[in-house]
């Protein structure tokens, strides 16, 4: 994909579905008793990927014209499960067959086979769950076993983790504590509180009981880690509205960095939509100063980083990000194939084991760049070469499809 340089970039922006809430949303409402309707969400590769996995689990997933149709199946079949790219996916099915009781595969592609599965696993074995990795990773055979509630630290601050471990915490005996040491996305506590589950939330902790869900409709607002990218384009050339943006307070940490950089942003026509805070958020082009962002604030922008450190890169100063080790076991090693990205447009990044430090540039050359098939580094590379001086092509473009089909579409 070419992409040419702009001078300016102003626009109005209907930003696809929250991938995460998608994801939670069809796989919920899949072990649910009764029928749903899900509108907005996102049907990217990845969220395909759970509803095939469901499907295979024995529930009705039925998806036209952009509106997923879900029938509950409370009692679930062994399966072998294809999680295609999707880490999500992979992770939170630990939890929910293993809850269920149910004998699954859980195999994915190579990429996915590469990321760490074990994080997930050994906490759930405190709940008894019969799981097995292969070396850490995929592919995972759960096999059925009769689950006790326990208290179970995550360990590690993922949303993905904590998932699991409260699905597998729904069809355990008796009361699980679900602890985590930093705040991380809630989206699984609000949709399991909406769909019936036992459960409340005390600060830091989790307290479920074995329950049954009822299924919910649920009306997937905008997925701010995609608007992200329309809104630094919008500091870097011009204005953007990105309209109906979920603006959940565990997610908006690039509204944070915003402030810390001294981007003009102004959050309009704030709603409450199925439990979700949703609004619409103007950005116009800003003097952008460096930042310093520590290990507190990576669970509410992890997504965010590449394109944060595009906005770094452009920044004046030098810019100091830490406590984002998370970013080596993503799609690709972030950490790396950010700063090579930003390096190969002519930007001054230079990495450490948990982060970067970036020395901000008046402008980047351009050139061209090879996302290594991580849909967050190619958008990240559209929106830096953009605000460079000559533009410059995207190897294996296609890859943005696993998270935001039709991004260059809408950036045209």
């Amino acid at each position: 994909m070419k992409i040419l340089p702009r001078k300016s970039f102003t626009g109005e922006f209907a930003i696809p579905g929250d991938k995460s809430i998608t994801h939670r949303a069809i796989m919920f409402n899949a072990i649910a008793e009764g029928e749903a309707d899900i509108t907005g969400a996102l049907l990217g590769e990845d969220c395909l990927s759970t509803a095939a996995c469901m499907r295979a689990l024995g529930a009705k997933v039925e998806i036209e014209e952009g509106r997923v149709h879900v029938c509950g199946a409370e009692t679930l079949q062994d399966a072998s499960l294809d999680c295609g790219n999707s880490g999500t996916t992979m992770r939170l099915l630990m939890g929910l067959c293993a809850g269920k009781r149910v004998s699954v595969t859980l195999t994915g592609d190579a990429s996915l086979s590469k990321r760490p599965m074990e994080r997930v696993a050994k906490p759930l074995r405190l709940f008894g769950a019969d799981i097995h990795t292969t070396q850490g990773c995929a592919p995972v055979t759960v096999r059925a076993a009769k689950l006790s509630g326990r208290e179970v630290d995550t360990a590690s601050a993922s949303a993905q983790v904590k998932s699991a471990l409260l699905l597998a915490a729904l069809g355990a005996d008796g009361e699980s504590f679900v602890h985590e040491s930093v705040k991380t996305r809630d989206h699984t506590e609000r949709m399991l509180a909406a769909m019936g589950a036992d459960i409340r939330v005390l600060g830091n902790m989790i307290r479920v009981k074995k329950s049954r869900l009822k299924c919910c409709d649920v009306e997937v607002p905008g997925d701010i880690s995609s608007a992200a990218y329309f809104m630094a384009l919008g500091a870097l050339l011009g204005e953007t509205l990105c309209k109906n943006v979920g603006v959940n307070p565990t997610r908006t940490g690039i509204l944070t960095v915003f402030d810390k950089m001294g981007v003009e942003y102004r959050i309009e026509n704030e709603r409450t939509v199925c439990g979700e805070p949703v609004a619409d958020i103007r950005v116009k082009k800003s003097g952008l100063k460096a930042i310093s962002l520590t290990k507190e604030i990576m669970p509410s922008l992890i997504d965010e980083l590449p394109v944060i450190a595009v906005l770094c890169a452009f920044a004046e100063g030098e810019s100091v990000i830490s406590g984002a080790e998370e970013l080596r076991i993503k799609e690709s090693d972030r950490i790396r194939t950010t700063a090579d990205m930003i390096n190969g447009l002519g930007g001054d990044v230079m990495t450490r084991a948990d982060g970067f430090v970036i020395r901000g540039k008046s402008s980047l050359a351009g050139g061209n760049v090879d996302p290594c098939m991580d849909h967050r580094i190619a958008m990240s590379a559209a929106v830096a070469l953009m605000a460079s001086e000559k533009g410059g092509e995207i190897k294996n473009a296609e890859c943005v499809n696993i998270s935001f089909p039709g991004f260059y579409d809408m950036l045209g």
